[in-house]
């Protein structure tokens, strides 16, 4: 069971290192983890975001933890050798095309959401999104019309094949669940969204313990903050995914205790908290690592089928919440190592 550790920038090592230390009082047999560099750091010590050498150990793995890129002193760089590319790369190289991404609200922390508590403390929820499609991969480019006009243009396409790979993964995440899948789409205008809405339907068949309902994008977004309680697992793509999955998280309210997953053919995923590297509070031992703490136990889940030590993992956090250990993302005073003691200690 080889994990891959790669930190990157900012409150990266910082809210990284907590996570580890959980996952090491876990006491796996077998459990072997192997640090590589990414980012903004990975550049300054190899001239490199994605240096040969990390992609190679993640090969190697059998699953990456990663912390978060991002170093503002870095933006005059090309754009292939910004820290965020780090990330990009290793969604194609090695094949990431689904991110899970949950929204819960943890017990006492509803009036952090902009929403009413009692509307926010019914979500629990899990946005999968494809990863490799859309128009994020399509052709695109700008032109001069005949009349002089600059015109700006993106192919937005999926094959079928693309689609039934994320829809099988839709309906495994809703098994493992409350055994309700929303797939959400436009397929009212678009083409690509009726191909979408076609096979998700022709892969229901191989789910029949799922109860498989569709929904327009628009109509998604507004019920993510009128009704979110009534959504159990979102399947959708590339470009609604990522609108759905932030807009998701605003409902929460708690940016600094959301993880996510992105996951390859197979048992392989990368995983990863979903804020940013926040440079404004690096090294001043102030971030909450929870988020990337409860990416452990996604990653324990997801890749090697550890559901009781997953569960353990989340439930120590819950406890550190309900007692009060709270970070500055969420009104309170504890710092990252205090705040990983507590979770450890309720391990």
């Amino acid at each position: 069971m080889r994990i891959a550790v790669f930190a990157g920038d900012g409150i990266g090592p910082e809210v990284t290192a907590e996570a580890v230390r959980v996952l090491e009082a876990l006491n796996i047999d077998g459990l072997e983890l192997v640090e590589g560099d990414v980012g903004g750091a990975a550049y300054r010590k190899h001239g490199h975001p994605l240096p040969q050498q990390t992609l190679d150990i993640a090969r190697s793995a059998d699953a990456v933890l990663f912390g978060a890129v991002g170093d503002f002193s870095l933006d005059h760089l090309e754009r292939a050798l910004r820290p965020e590319q780090a990330v990009l790369g290793l969604r194609k190289e090695l094949g990431l095309f689904a991110n899970l991404r949950p929204a819960t609200v943890f017990k006492g922390l509803e009036d952090l959401s902009t929403l009413r508590p009692e509307v926010s403390g019914k979500i629990d929820l899990l946005i999968v999104r494809e990863l490799n499609g859309d128009v994020y991969f399509g052709e695109k480019g700008t032109r001069t019309l005949e009349d002089g006009r600059r015109q700006g243009w993106d192919m937005m396409s999926y094959a079928e094949d693309e689609v039934r790979r994320i829809a099988h993964a839709g309906f495994k995440a809703a098994q493992g669940r409350s055994k309700k899948l929303c797939s959400v789409d436009k397929a009212n205008v678009l083409e690509t969204s009726q191909l979408w809405r076609d096979v998700v339907i022709e892969v229901s068949a191989e789910y029949p313990d799922v109860e498989l309902t569709h929904m327009y994008v628009d109509n998604a977004a507004m019920q993510l903050v009128k009704n979110p309680g009534a959504f159990d697992v979102i399947v959708t793509g590339n470009l609604f995914g990522d609108i759905l999955s932030d807009q998701a998280s605003m409902c929460v309210g708690s940016i600094g205790l959301l993880a996510s997953a992105s996951l390859a053919e197979g048992t392989f995923g990368l995983y990863e908290p979903i804020h940013g590297s926040a440079p404004d509070i690096a090294g001043k031992g102030l971030a909450n690592p929870m988020a990337t703490i409860l990416s452990a136990a996604m990653l324990l889940r997801h890749s090697f089928g550890l559901e009781a030590e997953a569960a353990r993992i989340e439930a120590a956090v819950a406890a550190a919440l309900a007692d009060g250990i709270k970070g500055g993302d969420l009104g309170g005073s504890a710092g990252t190592k205090e705040i990983g003691d507590a979770v450890l200690a309720r391990l």
